[in-house]
């Protein structure tokens, strides 16, 4: 007896970004900014507030922080104000400033025993990992804005490299110089990455008479 093609039947599965939000990661606002370094502070957590501070400088991809050794930022006994790194995605070198309160909190943090003859500048602890993972760092940055009480599901490691840079484009609108601070090699990866759209256009447009 013929049996008829009845289709197959497949379990539903929930999507996998049910109850997610997707999409690109806000950059924190400067009072996030700020109201996360006076919690880090109070607590005396000097690893997470130099980690902290030097993600919002060096606007680097999580990748990159991890792997800073200490030599990449100190020289001479002292904090550099200004340092180059070889990006891991790109092959290609990058700037970032390191301002005063973030070279206190480097200075600091490098005082701790932990860091003796430490050769990076965030060593892992364990003996097998060199120094904290990009997961490790991701699971800090959502204790960080949960800390806040912001929602950890709209912020991640891309919002710690955005965070600045957004602020610099709002103020000034010069798409160059975030292009070279983030040391992307193409503008419209920067656009992407900012999410500028016709309204800054506009805005931008608007402030300029002549």
């Amino acid at each position: 007896m013929p049996t008829a093609n009845l289709p197959a039947i497949r379990a539903c599965r929930s999507a996998w970004n049910k109850g997610r939000i997707v999409g690109q990661k806000r950059p924190l606002l400067p009072k996030h900014v700020w109201a996360i370094r006076v919690r880090l502070e109070l607590a005396e957590r000097h690893r997470d507030l130099a980690l902290f501070n030097l993600a919002i400088d060096s606007k680097l991809r999580g990748c990159d922080l991890v792997k800073l050794r200490v030599p990449d930022v100190f020289a001479a006994n002292q904090v550099k104000e200004r340092a180059s790194i070889i990006q891991s995605k790109t092959g290609r070198p990058v700037r970032f400033e390191i301002t005063e309160g973030t070279r206190r909190s480097l200075a600091r943090w490098m005082a701790e025993p932990l860091m003796i003859g430490s050769e990076y500048l965030w060593p892992g602890r364990f003996h097998e990992r060199l120094h904290i993972s990009t997961r490790q760092y991701a699971r800090l940055v959502r204790d960080w804005v949960s800390s806040i009480g912001l929602e950890p599901s709209s912020y991640g490691t891309h919002s710690m490299r955005r965070t600045k840079v957004a602020q610099i484009y709002r103020k000034t609108g010069n798409l160059r110089a975030v292009q070279l601070l983030l040391g992307h090699t193409k503008m419209d990866s920067t656009v992407r990455y900012l999410g500028v759209d016709l309204e800054d256009a506009l805005a931008i447009s608007e402030g300029v008479d002549i």
